[in-house]
């Protein structure tokens, strides 16, 4: 499927004034993945990993908070996660957003390129893994989000890309192929939906005319900002 601060200024000179005082080093982002979650190690990546909060900017601004169902599709939950821990769609921008149906990100060719290019919406992490079939009572809601693929063509072809249902898709999307169910949107829904809305290069492609940019996406145990985001 190719269905795209506040100010540390003054902290940081109370670290420079405070000479040891304290250890100013930001905590290093973990490597990315090179290959696959398995089911043992998917476990242990999804401990404390309950909510992705994503922050955008660009054409649209805000965040969404989204309940991660790690039961459900633990295996690309669970490679969500670790890719958003270490920082791999940082700065990626969705790519397609088609009124009425999608919002799909997680190429990261859109670093550097956010217009439309060929090979636009090709790009991953560098492997693919199993197609987890959503469960009995998962639906392709609105707001749901689902993992892109490139089934029937190529089997078990999830890997970096994810799409935003932008209204109730489940007839549709069941009839064209199976996608992962992995998280729900449940806060910055109106985010959402202003996505919806952005001026796209053409109805059928969906490229924005103005980048939406995911600036940052964090993990946690719990739905509330952790102290000082």
């Amino acid at each position: 499927m190719r269905p795209p601060r506040t100010p540390l200024i003054g902290l940081a000179l109370a670290f420079v004034l405070g000479a040891c005082a304290a250890d100013a080093t930001p905590t290093p982002a973990p490597v990315c993945p090179d290959a696959p979650p398995t089911s043992t190690s998917a476990q242990a990546t999804l401990e404390g990993a309950a909510f992705a909060r994503m922050r955008l900017s660009g054409a649209v601004e805000g965040e969404l908070v989204i309940e991660l169902f790690g039961d459900e599709a633990p295996l690309a939950t669970a490679n969500f996660v670790a890719l958003a821990r270490c920082g791999f769609y940082d700065g990626i921008s969705f790519h397609r957003i088609l009124a009425g149906f999608v919002a799909q990100a997680g190429d990261p060719q859109t670093k550097e390129n956010r217009g439309d290019f060929q090979g636009l919406g090709g790009g991953g992490p560098g492997y693919q893994f199993e197609i987890e079939a959503p469960p009995e009572g998962l639906r392709y809601d609105q707001y749901v989000v689902a993992m892109a693929n490139a089934a029937p063509q190529v089997p078990d072809s999830n890997g970096s890309q994810f799409f935003i249902d932008l209204a109730d898709l489940d007839e549709a999307l069941r009839q064209s192929g199976v996608y992962t169910i992995f998280g729900k949107v449940i806060e910055g829904t109106d985010i959402v939906d202003a996505m919806a809305g952005v001026p796209v290069n053409d109805p059928r492609i969906g490229v924005p005319l103005d980048p939406v940019i995911i600036e940052s996406v964090t993990i946690s145990a719990s739905a509330e900002p952790s102290p000082g985001s």
